[in-house]
């Protein structure tokens, strides 16, 4: 590995083998012969400063992951083409029988941001520019709110709107839905602002994001998140 950043991660995966694999080598085993049993099905974005794992202080095993460009659910198609995220998503349900959904946005936002710049398509990027649509509805609920003439504060607005109609589209799959309607399937918007390492949920009775930790530990926080 010439380069000094992939040696950087090659000394990290040493350290990793050396330590953090050794302390916790009875854990992994147990994942190995036991298989997988995560908590939630976490869709976040795959921005490289919003890490899922820690963020929630979660560990191997703990979380099955999505990520993509946004935080994107795309709605359900019922067609033979490849989806990434809908064979996760089916998977974390169908298969894996998982109760928790979570899907994570963020502050600072760059899928979020290119919604409101002019990009235009070419041979090199049909897909990401076909990825952002997903983004659009968001934006024009963004762009009707009282946030239309601060550029951050409306950035930040849709970043949350966005997640909203995540959880909507998450509805559209008819295993989710099922489920959901049953009350053996949770669905969970959470936003987590960089700057001050703060993640708020949506409260769907208040129609508002309020702050997922609280002062006391004991507090349960699935009757918190909002259920859709």
């Amino acid at each position: 590995m010439p380069d000094k950043k992939l040696q950087e991660l090659e000394k990290g995966h040493e350290a990793f083998r050396a330590v953090k694999f050794k302390e916790n080598e009875n854990r992994f085993r147990t994942l190995t012969e036991e298989g997988q049993n995560p908590k939630a099905l976490f869709i976040g974005c795959s921005d490289s400063r919003v890490m899922p794992a820690m963020i929630t202080g979660s560990g191997p095993g703990d979380l099955f992951i999505i990520r993509n460009i946004g935080n994107f659910v795309a709605p359900y198609q019922p067609d033979a083409s490849y989806h990434a995220t809908a064979s996760a998503i089916e998977y974390a349900i169908s298969v894996l029988e998982l109760t928790d959904i979570i899907v994570c946005g963020h502050s600072d936002c760059g899928a979020i941001a290119s919604l409101y710049k002019d990009i235009k398509k070419t041979d090199e990027n049909i897909h990401t520019i076909k990825w952002l649509e997903l983004g659009e509805a968001p934006k024009r609920v963004a762009m009707m709110s009282e946030h239309k003439g601060d550029q951050q504060a409306l950035l930040r607005y849709t970043e949350k709107v966005s997640v909203i109609f995540q959880l909507q589209n998450l509805l559209t799959y008819p295993a989710v839905k099922r489920r959901v309607d049953q009350g053996k399937v949770f669905l969970h918007g959470w936003y987590y602002d960089m700057k001050s390492g703060v993640i708020d949920y949506y409260d769907d009775e208040l129609y508002e994001f309020k702050p997922l930790a609280q002062d006391d530990p004991t507090t349960d926080h699935k009757t918190k998140d909002a259920t859709c």
